[in-house]
Order: structure tokens, then C-alpha cells, then sequence
């Protein structure tokens, strides 16, 4: 992605000072809502960078889902443990399921001759 370049980290700063500047003028967003709102988008960047680079696209998916969860509670979402629990558990089972289809076996299966009584 162009626009990341190899500055990521960079962007993720813009992001934060960005939070901060707009809490100073009269954004309403505690400190923890902040924290919550800055990893987030080092979730959505590190999504952003496994898709560009082809590479654990699942881990970051679920990295972001729980990123948007802890935001979402952050901002007053009221689960329980329980409820955000199974949520999470059902975003890895749909991203086991995408993941099982876009795996291949390093060497083609072997074909298996049936057993022979003597």
C-alpha cells in the first residue's frame, strides 16, 4: 500500500496526536478511551500491513476484532464477560473457517491403495 509506505509507525503517531489534539479542543474521550482509540488503529494498520504482505492475515483480523471490541466497550458497550467472550470465539471460528480454504498442502496427497487380505 503506497500511502504506508514504510512509515507505518509514523502514521500510527499522526493517529495518536491526532486523538489527543482533538480531546485538547472538546472532543469528549477519556484517557482510557484514547489508549483504546490508538490501538485500534495499530490493529487496523497491522491489518492493513498482513494484507499488503500476504502474510497472517488471519491473526490480524482477529487482532482487530479484538481491538474494535475493547473499543466498543470502552465506549459504553454493555456485555459481560461472558458475552464478549463468545463473540471473540465466533470471530476465530469464521476466520479458522476463511483460513481452512485458502491453505494448501505443501505436496499433493498420496494416493492410498486399499489393504489386500492374505
Amino acid at each position: 500500500m503506497k500511502i504506508l509506505n514504510r512509515e507505518p509507525a509514523l502514521w500510527l503517531g499522526l493517529v495518536a496526536i491526532c486523538v489527543k489534539l482533538l480531546a485538547a479542543f472538546g472532543l469528549d474521550v477519556s484517557a482510557d478511551q484514547q489508549a483504546v482509540i490508538n490501538a485500534v488503529a495499530a490493529a487496523l494498520v497491522g491489518l492493513i500491513l498482513a494484507v499488503v504482505a500476504h502474510d497472517a492475515i488471519g491473526a490480524a483480523v482477529l487482532g482487530l476484532a479484538q481491538a474494535a471490541l475493547a473499543l466498543a466497550v470502552g465506549f459504553g458497550l454493555d456485555w459481560s464477560a461472558e458475552q464478549q467472550a463468545v463473540t471473540l470465539a465466533a470471530a476465530a471460528a469464521i476466520v479458522a473457517m476463511w483460513d481452512r480454504t485458502q491453505v494448501t498442502a505443501p505436496v499433493p496427497a498420496v494416493a492410498v491403495s486399499p489393504v489386500r487380505s492374505v
